[in-house]
Order: structure tokens, then sequence, then C-alpha cells
């Protein structure tokens, strides 16, 4: 029997207070539970899961199956009442053969800045969530649920959720465990609020940091970036090959297949300008871990193209390599208004129709975000112009994935208050732990760590906090809306307490707004600046110590998603007059302390050559004020390494340590090292390394070898040291890296202790393409070279025997 919407939606009004109890929260969605056709196979949770699939797949009409390949985003307006309350009837009227995907159901209509337009509460998600599946379950012919999607690249992107760092302040920590427990939690928030889809993590290799996503990434090196991404999606997906998810866990999607980390120019989408053997040996591996290693269910494709064939028309890459070289089963996921970007970004179709037949061909079985494309399938399927054959395959890997969520047998959240409590006490602890783990100390001439008197005295230091960066808690790109993020400012005044005198002034505006949503970035003005710096130096001039905030607002470092919404940069340092804000402080002959607040690796030559200590801190999450204060004052001993090389110019770029031996000849007129190198960080403590030691000195192709190095701590402070291991093939039939890392390790280490560190060396890491584009080791010697960073290093040599 049909419901209105209004009687649909009446018996889950108790889940919209947060004082919903388990019990009404249950006697809702029973409220919703009734099956069409429930002695229908599909119904059955005992039944193998293909079995399941094969029997619904036979129930469904060509109009059925197509909806399935559709989601809704721009247009939710039309599904809902003007409260924002999801209709069933207009979702009937809209959607009379159900709907496959729904849109980040937390916003209330679509892309949009949610300083504009909130985003639902909680109470008011899990409302709007189990009235959409309650639609679907009652008011489709068939029930088919809803998989729900979010965005989570380092915290749920909604109301009240627990915010990490950006991905490359992740990737600074060098801990998978602690990226794993990270995506874990983020997991648990959204699953409770009835989601079962996330966009994330992003395995791009990023090689170019004019590229405004390079925030979203972990980094440029393809080893690295393959340990993150698996222990991101083992955190969200759950560990192991079983793809049916767990309580409290959610699906992933891998993304961007592939090349987008270095696009031509280091423009947003532009093409990749690469050949198959550097898309095998730098940007595959990631994907490729991550499908081998784990569970993952969903691949997105990218918005570039590859030798000129966009990513979403790319069979050669989405059938050939994806599907039958890695063995891949699972979904293949547009990315947002991707395939109609044929038409109007790449030109290679002449209307939207012929977009969505070379997207189908290709292997891409779902459209993002509202199935502008897809829907144009039905029509195009009864005039034979595409292969119901192939539309039967998508659907399959939809429901494949539905029923492994679990979504036929509980779609509704039942209890509310696991939701209810997130970005509680356990999330804002790891918040913290990860934010400490990922400050990365890059140059320290004494300034560090500041000193406070044990008890407030007459004599008390002062502090001066300046810069734009300062008392803004900047969570980056793609984020949410923790409860309480703490700005540097509060968490440096929430130390320090009445035991220093702390003086501030924001020094310069950078841009004169900072919403990442907004299309337009306008800069601060020249004058007003000028003021600004002229007050900031007076605040300043009786300080004991001065610690500078700088860097980029979540305008200056972002997705550029279209021509009227940019975000790439062709010039790397500081942004507007934070020069002058640096220098007009250096001048008072002061201690400058700079904390750098950024999202792209910094190439800031004048701050790196005069300020007496620098911090990178990334945009670090809701917990950054308290984790930037404890590290300036010795409470955290910094020990987060770059998973990027920073550039000293930009005229180096693209920049990454593991270049080719013919690359970096040099530079008239300039240095061919980079600022800083891929690894690097300092610590407040000392660490010696021994001479490493190989378990087997000759091995044979196909085996690994396990490398072992003493690490000493050897000053007075307790501290975190990353063992890095690099490879060298020194003699090869193509044209191999100067050194490529191949495994590496996170250590806590106490004053005056010493640990034998063993890191094994996968026989992969070995490995080469050759000149037949085999994937085989050769025979011959290796160089192995273990040290904190890409440059410090010792070398032992390994044999690789006929």
């Amino acid at each position: 029997m049909k419901r209105t919407a209004l009687a649909a939606g009446a018996g889950l009004l108790a889940l919209a207070s947060p004082l919903a109890t388990p019990a009404t929260a249950q006697a809702a969605a029973t409220a919703t539970a009734a099956k069409p056709m429930p002695d229908a196979p599909y119904w059955n949770a005992s039944l193998p899961v293909e079995q399941r699939v094969e029997d619904l797949l036979q129930r469904m009409t060509l109009e059925e199956k197509v909806a399935q390949m559709l989601s809704i985003w721009l247009e939710k307006a039309e599904i809902q009442n003007d409260d924002y309350s999801f209709n069933a009837e207009k979702a009937s009227a809209r959607y009379p053969d159900g709907l496959g995907f729904y849109t980040r159901p937390s916003d209330k209509l679509g892309a949009g800045s949610p300083r504009v337009t909130p985003p639902r509460s909680i109470a008011e998600s899990i409302v709007y969530v189990n009235a959409l599946q309650t639609w679907a379950r009652e008011d489709t012919r068939l029930g088919i649920p809803v998989l729900t999607h979010e965005e989570s690249l380092h915290g749920l992107a909604a109301r009240d959720a627990t915010s990490f760092p950006i991905p490359i302040g992740l990737a600074s920590t060098w801990n998978p465990d602690l990226i794993r427990d990270a995506n874990s939690l983020i997991a648990g928030e959204v699953r409770a609020r009835g989601v079962h889809q996330v966009l994330s993590p992003v395995v791009d290799v990023a090689r170019d940091p004019r590229w405004g996503r390079i925030e979203e990434t972990f980094g440029e090196d393809p080893f690295l970036v393959g340990e993150m991404g698996v222990a991101a999606v083992e955190g969200l997906q759950g560990v192991g090959k079983d793809p049916k998810l767990k309580p409290g866990h959610v699906m992933a999607t891998l993304k961007h297949m592939t090349g987008h980390g270095q696009p031509q120019s280091g423009t947003n989408t532009g093409p990749a300008d690469m050949g198959e053997r550097e898309l095998r040996d730098i940007f595959f591996p990631p994907f490729r871990q991550v499908i081998d290693r784990t569970a993952i269910d969903a691949v997105m494709a990218s918005y570039n193209e590859i030798d000129g064939i966009p990513s979403h028309s790319n069979k050669w890459l989405l059938d050939d390599i994806l599907r039958k070289e890695w063995g891949y089963n699972g979904a293949i996921v547009s990315d947002y208004f991707a395939i109609e970007e044929m038409v109007t970004r790449h030109h290679i179709a002449a209307d939207v129709p012929e977009a969505a037949r070379y997207a189908l061909d290709a292997g891409v079985d779902i459209d993002f975000p509202d199935g502008v494309s897809f829907s144009t399938l039905l029509q195009q399927a009864k005039d034979g112009k595409v292969s119901r054959e192939r539309i039967d395959n998508a659907v399959r890997k939809i429901l494949t994935m539905k029923f492994n969520a679990g979504l036929f047998e509980q779609p509704f959240v039942t209890d509310t208050k696991p939701a209810l409590a997130s970005n509680g006490p356990k999330g804002v602890a790891l918040a913290r732990k990860a934010a400490e783990q990922s400050l990365v100390l890059l140059k320290n001439e004494g300034a560090l760590p500041l000193a406070l008197p044990a008890k407030a005295t007459a004599a008390k230091p002062t502090i001066a906090v300046i810069g734009p960066n300062a008392d803004v808690a900047r969570l980056g790109g793609y984020y949410g809306i923790p409860r309480d993020p703490v700005t540097p400012l509060e968490g440096i005044r929430t130390l320090v307490g009445d035991r220093a005198n702390i003086v501030t002034s924001p020094g310069v505006v950078v841009t004169k707004n900072d919403d990442w949503w907004a299309d337009e970035v306008e800069l601060g003005d020249p004058a007003k600046n000028a003021r600004m710096i002229a007050q900031a130096v007076e605040m300043a001039k009786d300080a004991d110590t001065i610690v500078l905030f700088i860097g980029d607002t979540e305008q200056t470092s972002r997705e550029g998603w279209g021509d009227e919404h940019l975000g790439d940069r062709s010039n790397l340092d500081l942004v507007g007059q934070q020069n002058d804000l640096f220098d007009a402080l250096k001048a008072l002959g002061k201690p400058v302390v700079v904390v750098l607040i950024n999202g792209r690796p910094p190439s800031y030559p004048n701050v790196a050559a005069n300020a007496d200590a620098i911090l990178e801190a990334w945009y670090a999450g809701e917990q950054q004020g308290n984790a930037i204060a404890d590290a300036l004052f010795g409470r955290v001993n910094p020990g987060g390494k770059l998973p990027v090389t920073v550039a000293r110019d930009v005229g180096q770029v693209p920049v990454f340590y593991d270049a080719k031996p013919s690359a970096r000849r040099g530079y008239l007129f300039s240095e061919v090292t980079p600022l800083y190198p891929f690894g690097y960080g300092l610590s407040y403590t000392d660490f010696t390394f021994g001479a490493p030691t190989l378990s087997n000195a000759t091995i044979r192709p196909g085996e690994g070898v396990t490398v072992r190095v003493p690490v000493t701590n050897s000053g007075k402070m307790a501290g975190d040291e990353v063992v890095q291991v690099y490879l060298r093939d020194e003699v090869s039939s193509v044209t191999r890296p100067i050194k490529e890392l191949a495994g590496f390790r996170r250590i806590s280490l106490k004053p005056g202790e010493t640990k034998q560190v063993d890191i094994a060396i996968r026989p992969d890491s070995l490995a080469l393409w050759n000149r037949e584009m085999k994937h085989v080791v050769e025979p011959g010697e290796f160089t192995i070279m273990v040290g904190p960073d890409s440059m410090d290093l010792q070398e032992v040599k390994l044999t690789v025997a006929e």
C-alpha cells in the first residue's frame, strides 16, 4: 500500500528529537519495514549474494535497471518539502522506478556553502535517510534500497563530525595505524547516520604543488600513498577481503583513476602527460595495492585525459587494466559531472547521450552526482544504441554493493544515540593525536621549544601571536563542521594560562573571504594591509618571542572545479603581503617562529632563510590549536616527515625525490636542490642511525629481504623518528629512479634508548616494467639505503642472483 509523504514521515518524527530513545527509534523503523515480494529469494539473507543479485535482476524492468545507475544532488528540491524534509509523493513522481544512489543527504540543497545553507543536524539527517529508505522500501515495486554517500576525506563533511588533518597532513604522520584508526572512527560516525558509502580515500600520486587538490592526497611517492590508502580503506571497510560490511563500517570509494595528480600546467583536470611505463611505475601502484589487499568495491574514474582519451571513456584504463589485468570486480563510479564534461570540456562527444555511451562502453557503472548522462540510457537501450547486457552488468555490481552493505536487511537507523554522540571525547582525542603526529619541524635554530615559568610570576614573558591564521581553525577542503574547533591562539592561551602575556594581531588579510565554496577570490586591500602590518609591529615590539601564523586560506589552495571556481596557482610563495609582514616583524630583532598553515607544500624562500624556527602544521583539523601549542612549548615533540618534496622555486616544478638519473643536471643562477627534501623533518631530540644490515646479502627474483638498523635517541627528550628505506637498481634494462621508497616505520624512543628496527622489502619493490612491458625482477646489484629522510642515508649492497 502506498503511503503519503505525511504518513511516511509521521512514524519517524520520534527520531527528530535529540532525546529520542532507542525504543522509539526502533518502533519508528519497524513501522516502515514492510517489504514488497517478501518471499522472493532476494530478500533471503541466508542465500549467497550472487544468487540474490540474479534473482532480483531477472525481476527488474529495463526502467528499474537504469534507475539503479542514477543519483540525485542538485535537484533535491524537487523531491523535498519547503522545510527540506523528504517528500515521498514527489520522489515517486520523479523516480517511479526507484533510485540507485543519493548524494550527500547531510546537505539540504546540493552544491553550495554550508555557511549559506547550513547542513542538516544529525537528527534531521537520520529522519531524512529513514524517510528516503521508507519510500524505497514501500513505494517502489521491488523495494530496492538507496545507497547514500557522503564526503569524508578527513572527517564526515557534515555537522558535528570529527575533523582530522587533511590527507597531506595525515600522510606526514607516516603512521598507517593512525590513518586506519582515524578512518575507522570516521566510518562509525558516517554509518551511525544511515549512510553506507563515502567518497574517499584519494590515492592519486601528487607530483605538482601548483595543483590545488594536492592537499587531498597522501603525497608524491607511490609506496607511501599505497600504504596510506590501504590503511584508510581498512579503517573505513574493515581489514581483509570480505566485502560484506560489518557494523560501524562503510564502503570506501577509491579515487581518482588516474594520472590526476600531475596535470599539465598544474591545473585541475588538465591532461596527464605520461606514458604507459610512468603510469605503471608511479600512478597505478597505489590503486593496485588497495585492490589487491582490501575489499574495495567502488573505484572513481578521474577527470583528466591520458594520451587524448578522457578517463571516463578510457576502455584500456578501466577495463583492460583495472578489471582484466588486476581482477577488480567492483563498481566504477563517475566523478561529479565528468561524463557530461566529455561534451563540454573534452569535446569528444557531440552530445550527452553520446558521452553516456562512451562511459558505459568503457566500464563506468554509476553516474554521479545527478545521473544526467545515464538517464539517457533507457531510450538509447530501447533504440538499440547501447547494450542491455552492459546495463545488466552494471546493475549487478550496484546490487552487489547494496547486498554487501546489508541494506536489504536494515536500511534504517534504529538507534540515534551513536550518531548524536559523534565528535565526542574519543573523536576529539584521536583528532588531537593525529594533529600532533602530523606536525613537521622544518627549521629550528634554538628558538623551540618555547620556555614558560613553572608558575605565574611578576616578570612574565610576553609572546606575540601574530598572523592571519593565528585565530582561525582552518580545516581545508571538503570540510565538516566540528562541535568545538580550537584555533592556534586559543590553544596557546589555554596552555599558557597566566604564566605569560599574550598579545595578538592578524597582521594582514590574505583573502577577503575564506569560504572554500565561494567562486570569487579577492586578495586583501594593500593599503589596509600596510596599516595592519604597522599595528602588528607596534603590538610585537616589546615581545620576547613572536609566533607568526601564515600560509594559505581555504581559497588560495583548493579544488578548481570550474572556470569560475579556480584553485590552482602559478606561484608557490606566500600569497598577498605575508612576506611584508614577516620582514617587518623580523626587523624588530626578536626571535620569529613561523607556523605554516596551508594545504600545499611550502615554497617560502624568504621565510626559510630568515625565520628562527619553522613548524609545518598543514590544515591540522579541529584540534590544531591544542596540538600546535603543545609542540611550540615542548609538551609534544614534533616527529612528522614531509610526504612531498618542497620546491625552492616554481621553475623546478614538477619536483620529486625519485627522479631519473638524467634529470636535475642544474640551472643557471639557481640551485637544483629542493628547499626541503621528501621525508624530511626535525625533532627536539637527536637520533643516531647505526649501520644497516640485510637478512640476506643475496636473494633470487621473487624473494624479499629484511633490512635491520639500530636507532638510538641520543638526545635528552623522548621523541619519534621515521626510519625510511630506499633502494636503487644499479644497472637495469630501462631507466630507474635514483632512489625509491621501499619501506618505513615510525618509532618512539626515550632518551638513551636504542631499538633494532626491522623493515621488510617486498619482492615487488625490486621489480620493474622491462622493455617488453613485463613486470620482472632483473638479476644484478641493488643499493639499499636507510635513514631519517631521502637525503641523509647509509648504504648496504644487495645482490639478486640469476
